[in-house]
């Protein structure tokens, strides 16, 4: 969601924007948003003394919406994600800070996608004058509800889904030129992979293997996608290789208050007996938690009621497992590689 502007905008016109919580609360952070996750996340140290971490899952691009419009949709145009930041109003020292907290162990960025935006699904909804996808590009968005649907979700973030060969080897393409995009901002090759909505192809594997890609984060169940747009659920644990030799990373905790309807106290109590149960059964316990849960450029009350949650949850791991170590998921695959503790 570009702002709040936008999204008044969208109910206005009947898009149910309202009604899901990523159009309502989630935009790019904006600097006050990532100063106070920063300072919050430093204030916490481990056993070893060492900052909680975020396992950063970085979109390295967006929808050049403007390239796009004055091509009439013929070609699609996508921008690096520096000048999407200079396009927002409160952003311009955005990715300066996540360089800061990279540097003071806050971050670990790994690769997410080139953009979270499914190009021929899009660009096909350009085409038929689709009055969302239009909406979308008029209001620079990824895609949009449809008016009157509330029940439909937007269907143009799926980067990974495809529907023919050419649409596949396209997806294929996207995703090598954002891992280049990547080590171009970072400096380093990223070492994991997370595919956008948990869909992926495994005929991807060896290809991105070569890209320096050594294992794919996600949930425990993976859609595997079909060259009919269909897809298969797939199940997977933690340590697990599949057929490329790729180390399978599988979240088993979950830290998301904005994604859920009850008090945020809730999910921290949630997130707490997940973590019990993961260590009872001496397994790491892998948080997932997405940026919507400290975007406040949208609505400051979703990020500082979350950042209080946050705060709760970290206080309460480091006391109640005094010995605990907080580790990025690339430290994680190499406890798993070596199987072998971190410290020894």
């Amino acid at each position: 969601m570009p702002s709040r502007e936008v999204y008044n905008r969208s109910v206005e016109l009947g898009y149910p924007v309202d009604q899901t919580n990523y159009e309502r609360y989630d935009s790019l952070l904006s600097e006050d948003d990532l100063e106070l996750l920063f300072s919050l996340l430093g204030h916490f140290k481990d056993s070893w003394g060492r900052p909680a971490v975020i396992t950063a899952n970085t979109i390295m691009g967006n929808p050049d919406f403007e390239a796009i419009a004055s091509d009439s949709a013929a070609l699609y145009h996508w921008e690096p994600l520096q000048r999407t930041f200079a396009r927002y109003p409160r952003h311009a020292r955005c990715l300066d800070l996540w360089r800061g907290a990279i540097d003071h162990g806050f971050l670990v960025p790994q690769f997410h996608g080139r953009e979270h935006l499914n190009v021929a699904l899009f660009m096909d909804g350009l085409r038929k004058r689709d009055p969302a996808a239009l909406f979308a590009l008029e209001n620079h968005m990824a895609g949009c509800i449809p008016a009157g649907v509330p029940a439909r979700p937007n269907l143009y973030v799926e980067t990974t889904r495809f529907r023919s060969e050419a649409e596949k080897q396209n997806v294929l393409q996207g995703q090598l030129e954002g891992l280049d995009e990547f080590e171009r901002i970072f400096g380093f090759r990223s070492r994991t992979l997370i595919p956008t909505n948990y869909t992926w192809s495994p005929d991807f594997d060896a290809t991105v293997v070569q890209a320096g890609v050594e294992a794919l984060q996600g949930a425990p169940v993976m859609k595997e996608q079909q060259i009919d747009g269909s897809s298969i659920p797939t199940r997977r644990h933690l340590g697990q290789r599949n057929a490329a030799g790729q180390i399978q990373l599988v979240r088993n905790t979950f830290f998301e208050p904005s994604l859920r309807k009850g008090p945020a106290e809730d999910e921290v109590n949630h997130c707490l007996h997940r973590i019990r149960a993961a260590f009872q059964m001496r397994k790491p316990a892998v948080i997932s938690c997405h940026r919507i849960n400290f975007c406040g450029f949208i609505d400051e009350r979703n990020r500082d009621t979350n950042l209080r949650a946050l705060h709760t949850l970290l206080s309460t791991i480091t006391q109640r497992w005094p010995d605990v170590e907080f580790m990025s998921s690339v430290e994680l695959l190499d406890v798993i590689q070596q199987d072998a503790p971190l410290h020894v």
